[in-house]
């Protein structure tokens, strides 16, 4: 089905499916270009239903490991039966307001509001600058409002020291899905502390309206003063600013020369289109941009078609599905084959048709902050692919299309950087993972004596752990010490150095060789937010940097550094579908899949809660789980850890982690170790499990206990978030721009 007949089916169904009450009625004109004011009254939030609305905006909160997501209506932004509407964004936007209006009193505050593509991105922008301006913020946006990448909306927090900044985005998620990522001053994801600050300012405006009947809500009109474009015009958006910062990292002369040199084409793949407008400039700027090819262009809230697909209903009639943007997404097909959707979508069969063997595709998102790498190889050497366990399609003629994760691409990144740097004996070098990032990550750090730390899931992690270690070392500390996930207390000497920054899931940073200066002075190790442009730069100077294909020289890191855990597999458990387009039946199917995703977290999570409080021993997990996992060999279990939201089982061989989604009904079950075909079946039986509790777990742990433990499970992490904490006091500038 071509993409038009694709996008028709999706708004067909958003059409049929919304009340022609809610067409007719937006509660306040969101298009009105003139000052006005919003009278949220008591009659309105009953009839809206926002105080349901609320409570699961308030549950997302404290658990989102990266905004506060959700799917809305995308022809009738107003509709309050979606988690992100115009309404929500409005009371949200109100209340973080208000709380930099208590926190800095009688100061002049400056923020930056930005978006990506996707579906009334440009509404909830027009809608959170003007009711900021309306309170005395003056609010930077591009021209024309038009989209920047969210690492650019990071950097320039950082750099110009605003108050904070806003990002409208879903990431790689599904179309109908979108989202405002919140960054503090330091430009880092705010964590669930920060979040819970205007959660609760949200309450105290309903109760009001409980209270008196109402809370009028101005906004400015859209062109009111305090809406600055002009700073940002004069600033070139801070593409400068960003390209110095390039040029310091990643972007040096060795990597240019090595770029410039290189004599084939690297394609970039600009899912939705947002990168293409900032990178292509940044490429300019450094001079490589004829080095590269571009797909996707355009930007497209559709994202070209990308990840969506046909299935039938119960009826034979034809059903839009959204796989997402993630390419390492496997489905499976009619005959139960496994097969990898999304890049299936990308059509590469036809794009790269004319190009030559040994041609990279870097693959970003509608965001433009993670990175995919993709490689056509003859299908000869598909012994050496699947010794290194990197997947791979047929492509055509005898060419195969390997599918690098992130874990195998990043990988070689790090293992890049590092060979380039020009080590000082007096720094300790470090890297930040999440938990759930490859193990073999951890043992190419220990040979490389780089020293390892460890985060729960969610870039926002690894950016808290690079300020906790910026604090101590603005305070001349003569041995920097940090905490992590796993309660391993890591020394890092006086003058520590970031090797890298990353996740599984494609996002990563690579540290700073000098400290970055804000414009106020401020000091940063590291970026606050992953950034695809560092990513694809320094890939490139890696691809060009080789004359063999990736999966080889994948597999050399691997035996170089004796790395034992080559294999990494993740399970995506989706308990219903995200794509259906009835919101009564999304939420109901969601509500189930939410219990059977909590079911499954319990049954982990207790256990190492349980563990932890000394009420059980490791022996007793594998008594419990030998019980329930029958077949299944638990006796190179070393150790049950709680990571901050999943629960990690480090064996002897290999690890497995059982995450439930922050955002959705879903769980992810991520193994890594030595026999891929194992990893896959111990992620696959572990993440599907019901979270049933036979006499065995009931001897020694009651269900009241297992029911509790999520709750103790949060003053775990909050313990863990508050240890060696950056308390350093953020001073409000004079702004000269």
């Amino acid at each position: 089905m071509l993409n038009n007949d694709l996008e028709k089916l999706l708004k067909d169904s958003v059409e049929k499916n919304t009340p022609e009450a809610i067409k007719e009625d937006k509660i306040f004109n969101y298009h009105d270009k003139n000052k006005f004011t919003f009278k949220l009254t008591k009659s309105l939030v009953e009839n809206l239903n926002l105080k349901s609305w609320f409570e699961a905006y308030k549950k997302e909160a404290m658990v989102s490991t990266a905004g506060i997501r959700g799917p809305q209506n995308i022809l009738y932004p107003h509709d309050t039966r979606f988690p992100i509407n115009t309404i929500g964004i409005t009371l949200a936007t109100l209340a973080k307001a208000l709380v930099l209006k208590d926190k800095y009193p009688n100061n002049k505050l400056v923020k930056l509001v930005g978006c990506e593509v996707r579906y009334n991105s440009k509404i909830y922008l027009d809608i959170i600058a003007r009711i900021q301006a309306s309170l005395g913020i003056r609010t930077l946006t591009p021209v024309n409002r038009e989209t920047i990448p969210i690492w650019l909306a990071s950097f320039l927090a950082f750099k110009l020291d605003l108050v904070g900044a806003e990002y409208i985005t879903s990431s790689h998620g599904i179309s109908v899905k979108n989202a405002t990522k919140d960054l503090n001053n330091q430009g880092s994801q705010f964590l669930p502390d920060e979040s819970m600050e205007f959660v609760n300012k949200i309450e105290e405006i309903l109760n009001t309206v409980e209270e008196k009947g109402f809370f009028e809500i101005e906004f400015s009109s859209c062109n009111d003063s305090l809406i600055d474009e002009k700073a940002m015009e004069k600033l070139n958006n801070g593409l400068e600013l960003y390209t110095e910062y390039l040029r310091s990292g990643v972007a040096n002369k060795k990597n240019i020369q090595t770029i410039q040199s290189f004599d084939k084409k690297i394609v970039i793949d600009s899912v939705g289109g947002c990168a293409y407008k900032t990178l292509s400039k940044i490429l300019k700027q450094l001079n490589i941009e004829d080095k590269f090819d571009w797909f996707n262009k355009e930007e497209d809230p559709f994202f070209h078609g990308i990840g969506k697909d046909v299935k039938k209903d119960k009826n034979g009639n034809d059903i839009f599905y959204d796989w997402s943007l993630d390419v390492t997404v496997v489905g499976k097909d009619e005959n139960n084959k496994e097969y990898f959707p999304v890049v299936k979508s990308l059509n590469y069969g036809d794009k790269l048709k004319n190009y030559p063997m040994g041609t990279v595709v870097l693959i970003t998102d509608p965001d433009h902050d993670r990175l995919n790498i993709v490689q056509i190889v003859p299908s000869d050497i598909i012994e050496d692919i699947k010794k290194a366990g990197v997947d791979f399609v047929e492509l055509d003629n005898n060419r195969l299309l390997c599918i690098f994760s992130a874990n195998q691409a990043f990988l070689m990144i790090m293992d890049f950087w590092n060979k380039s740097l020009e080590k000082d004996k007096n720094t300790d070098y470090f890297i930040i993972k999440t938990s759930a990032s490859s193990k073999a990550w951890d043992e190419w750090a220990k040979a490389n004596k780089i020293k390892i730390i460890n985060t729960p899931v969610g870039f926002k992690e690894i950016a808290g752990a690079i300020r906790k270690i910026e604090a101590q070392y603005e305070k001349n500390i003569e041995n920097i010490k940090i905490t992590d996930i796993f309660n391993n207390e890591i020394s890092l000497g006086k003058n520590p150095r970031m090797i890298f920054g990353g996740e599984e899931s494609g996002g990563m940073i690579i540290g700073a060789i000098e400290p970055v200066k804000s414009l106020n002075g401020r000091t940063a190790l590291a970026m606050r937010e992953k950034s695809a442009t560092e990513a694809i730069i320094i890939a490139s100077a890696l691809i060009a940097s080789i004359n063999l294909p990736l999966v080889k020289h994948l597999q050399k890191i691997y035996d170089e550094n004796n790395i034992i855990s080559r294999f990494d597999v993740r399970a995506d458990i989706a308990y219903y579908n995200e794509s259906e387009p009835d919101i009564n039946k999304l939420k109901e199917a969601k509500k189930q899949g939410e219990k059977q995703r909590t079911k499954n977290d319990l049954f982990y999570l207790a256990l190492a809660i349980a563990k932890l409080e000394n009420k059980i021993t490791i022996e007793n997990v594998k008594e419990i789980l030998s019980s329930t996992f029958l077949n299944f060999d638990f006796s190179q279990l070393k150790d049950i850890v709680f990571v901050g939201d999943g629960t990690y089982l480090d064996f002897e061989d290999k690890f497995v982690e059982i995450r439930p989604s922050g955002t959705d009904a879903k769980t992810k079950a991520y193994a890594g170790g030595s026999n891929k075909e194992l990893l896959n079946k111990w992620a696959d039986r572990l993440g599907n499990y019901d979270g049933a509790l036979n006499e065995t777990y009931k001897k020694y742990l009651s269900e009241e206990y297992v029911k509790n433990s999520k709750e103790k499970s949060f003053e775990v992490y909050e313990k863990y978030s508050i240890k060696d904490e950056d308390k350093r006091k953020f001073n409000m500038p004079e702004y000269k721009f």
